[in-house]
């Protein structure tokens, strides 16, 4: 008889306070897990930080009976803190992301003038995949696929028949990721997506965001290659790259900051560790003034 095809496993956890998406990933109850894209609570009026939905992710994960082994990074988001530190330190596993971190790390270590100690080469994360680099997820196969364009530092995760593409590709109404971030080209992240919808059609296909239009439908988090194929606003078969990069630069022009920029990348880019505290045992965030 032919061997029953492995399905994964996606248990979706939405913040709606920064409308992120994380998943808990796994081969079966009691197997191997990774965590995709992580969120760390961040009151930006107060300066407080909590595990609120970090929590959730440990409680499910015990009671799935999981092992985690990896905690993914699809970039250095800057629209929410990481919550993959707090993971670690309840349920073990590694932190990971792209080798290509150390460019983004370059350019904020001078717009944040981060400390001589902060070292721009990666060594924050406990690994830094490569692309096309397999590895095992229990009885997954996961593949790592280099997407830049959002960030010079984008990965997207194919991890058995779900595909995990960060901020590369929204829901099909919503269409892609900004541009106009530094190291952001619209013209990679064209090349980058087609890439991405050069795969199987019947892959599932899981966001790190969405933003519904106004009064049209709720939250989603789940879509397949061929339906973005068909129907994405901004990438769907028969746009051309000079008419994707007309749109993305024209809309990228209009879009403020993301709130949470500043203290995100500061934090991001240390594989969700705080910054080091000072003499006098607090901890500090900068804001560089019209410098983004």
């Amino acid at each position: 008889m032919p061997q029953k095809k492995q399905v994964t496993q996606v248990q979706p956890f939405l913040d709606k306070d920064t409308e992120t998406w994380s998943y808990v990933v796994y081969d079966r109850e009691g197997g191997s897990a990774a965590v995709v894209d992580a969120v760390l609570n961040y009151d930006a009026a107060s300066g407080r930080t909590s595990n609120r939905g970090a929590e959730e992710i440990v409680s499910f994960i015990r009671r799935k009976r999981l092992v985690l082994e990896w905690m993914l990074e699809t970039h250095a988001h800057a629209d929410h803190l990481s919550g993959a530190p707090f993971l670690k330190s309840q349920l073990g596993g590694r932190i990971a992301i792209g080798e290509q971190i150390c460019q983004v790390q370059e350019i904020f270590r001078k717009v944040f003038n981060l400390e001589r100690e902060f070292l721009a080469d990666g060594s924050q994360f406990d690994h830094l995949f490569k692309d096309g680099e397999i590895f095992q997820l229990g009885a997954l196969e996961a593949r790592v696929i280099y997407t830049p364009g959002h960030t010079p530092a984008d990965m997207v995760w194919l991890i058995g028949d779900a595909l995990f593409v960060g901020d590369t590709l929204f829901m099909p109404d919503v269409g892609s990721a900004r541009c106009d971030f530094p190291g952001g080209d619209a013209s990679q992240l064209y090349h980058s997506a087609r890439k991405i919808l050069g795969l199987r059609e019947e892959i599932r296909m899981f966001v790190c965001h969405d933003y519904p239009p106004k009064g049209k439908r709720g939250y989603q988090c789940e879509t397949t290659v061929g339906i973005q194929r068909r129907d994405n606003i901004h990438l769907r078969e028969g746009v051309s790259e000079a008419e994707f990069v007309e749109i993305r630069n024209k809309r990228d022009a209009d879009l403020a900051m993301p709130k949470l920029i500043i203290p995100s990348v500061q934090v991001n880019i240390r594989a969700g560790q705080l910054p080091p505290a000072e003499p006098n045992g607090a901890v500090y965030l900068k804001v560089p003034l019209n410098q983004l």
